[in-house]
């Protein structure tokens, strides 16, 4: 059992012969006493102490793990948003192009259409020339045969 400072005051000592002188000796238990109850108060305060650095490293350490479980939380949910919006990226890329090969195919359709139209135009075109050349080339026969069978009755 470890010595209190009451042990130390209560501490009775044989008196010898010639022995030490008894003042000197309760002067200086006196000061063991009022050291020894310094120490005692010391090491009590740094027990607390020791105590609250205890409870606060405890508090420290459980921030930090919930600092990295946030930390590894967040790089997640970052590699998950990176890997969505590949995702939308790629579909956005592939609804584009989409749309540009439908572009491209109605632009193609279009000029097949036109053309068609324009050879049909053409066709047209030289048919109506055909007729007007034919018309025209009657005509023109009818106006050189009338002199002649104008000449022909009179004769």
């Amino acid at each position: 059992m470890p010595l209190t400072p009451l042990d130390i005051v209560n501490k009775e000592f044989k008196h010898g012969f010639r022995g030490y002188n008894e003042d000197d000796v309760n002067e200086f238990l006196d000061e063991i006493v009022r050291d020894y109850e310094a120490l005692i108060r010391e090491n009590d305060e740094l027990k607390e102490n020791t105590s609250g650095m205890t409870e606060r490293l405890e508090q420290y350490r459980k921030l930090e793990a919930t600092l990295q479980n946030t930390l590894i939380i967040a790089q997640q949910t970052s590699e998950e948003v990176k890997t969505a919006a590949r995702k939308e990226a790629e579909l956005i890329v592939r609804e584009a192009e989409a749309k540009a090969e439908e572009i491209v195919r109605r632009a193609e359709a279009k000029v097949r259409d036109a053309e068609s139209q324009l050879a049909q135009i053409r066709y047209e075109t030289e048919k109506y020339r055909a007729q007007v050349r034919s018309l025209l080339e009657s005509q023109l026969r009818l106006l050189s045969e009338e002199p002649m069978a104008l000449q022909a009755s009179r004769d």
